[in-house]
């Protein structure tokens, strides 16, 4: 059975909400969006030409119902509105397998269950299917009564992504992964290894600006060049020197130690330690996360680079 042929309700217009909805509408899917009475995304959403439902309405509209809300507020909404306003035997998808792998969200057993991830943020998903180009997904059943799940979970990840590139994987595997990949690489430890560079250049004496632009402003360019052609063109890019820099000191940054800290951020992923500290800091109104959000916002290598980006953006 067709995801064509399915009324799809997105729930959330946010980052990746948005995108889904976009481009299955752009697809000629039959899509409308829910949202919160009062939600700052409801004109939005209304301008960018949907049907916009309340969460009730919403639920009982949907064929296929797409989780997109911020993972800690996904299962007050499935409790509260979905979990007995869902038509029996309706879809119910994901885009990260935090809830359920976790066990914050158990959806009735005739609910066909699915996830397709985007490996993108939101706006490079739209962004790409304009483009024509498309961004891979994962794509991921965990219930599925109506033996047709998973190939309504392709169409999705079709109309969505365009193809470029599925991976078939589980809940488990894409949500453990994902949390590893953000905290120990993507966002934790490359934020700290920037700034730990940035940082060293400033204490032995050196213009701040000039420590910006290399170890933060050229990150872009070699991980483009990563991206594009992979490790082994992307040395071939660049110097002989900054080539033999690379392996003769690349291993003393990322040492044994840190590959042990590494191990352990995963265990505490593997074993639900982390997704009970940051449930148990949504409960608490997220009193962590803004210290440090707040204090990253004053820290002077943001300032810095704010003026380097006005400075360049002027010059343009």
């Amino acid at each position: 059975m067709s995801l064509l042929e399915k009324k799809v309700v997105v729930f959330g217009y946010g980052s990746q909400g948005h995108a889904h909805a976009l481009n299955l509408k752009d697809c000629g899917f039959d899509v409308s969006v829910a949202l919160r009475e009062g939600s700052v995304s409801w004109d939005r959403a209304e301008k960018d030409g949907f049907k916009v439902l309340n969460l009730k309405e919403g639920a009982e509209l949907a064929d296929v119902a797409m989780l997109l809300v911020p993972d800690e507020n996904q299962p007050e909404l499935y409790n509260r509105y979905l979990k007995d306003g869902l038509k029996t035997g309706a879809f119910l998808g994901f885009a990260h397998g935090f809830n359920i792998h976790y066990g914050q969200i158990t959806p009735r057993e005739d609910l066909n269950v699915f996830m397709v991830a985007p490996k993108s943020p939101g706006h490079k998903v739209r962004e790409k299917f304009l483009e024509k180009e498309g961004v891979p997904a994962l794509i991921s059943v965990y219930q599925d009564p109506s033996n047709v799940t998973l190939q309504l979970a392709k169409d999705w990840a079709k109309g969505v992504c365009l193809n470029l590139g599925v991976l078939k994987t589980t809940f488990k595997e894409e949500t453990e992964t994902d949390l590893f990949g953000e905290q120990a690489v993507l966002c934790g430890g490359l934020v700290e290894l920037m700034k730990a560079g940035y940082e060293t250049l400033l204490k032995a004496g050196y213009d701040e600006r000039l420590a910006y632009f290399e170890c933060v402003h050229e990150m872009k360019l070699i991980v483009d060049l990563v991206y594009s052609k992979g490790f082994a063109a992307m040395r071939e890019s660049i110097s002989n020197t900054a080539e033999y820099g690379d392996y003769v000191t690349g291993k003393k940054i990322i040492t044994k130690e840190s590959r042990e800290n590494m191990k352990e951020t995963l265990e505490n992923i593997q074993n639900g330690r982390f997704a009970k500290d940051f449930i148990l800091e949504g409960q608490a109104g997220y009193p962590i996360l803004k210290t440090m959000r707040n204090r990253c916002k004053e820290e002077k290598i943001e300032i810095i680079g704010n003026q380097l980006r006005d400075m360049m953006s002027k010059n343009r």
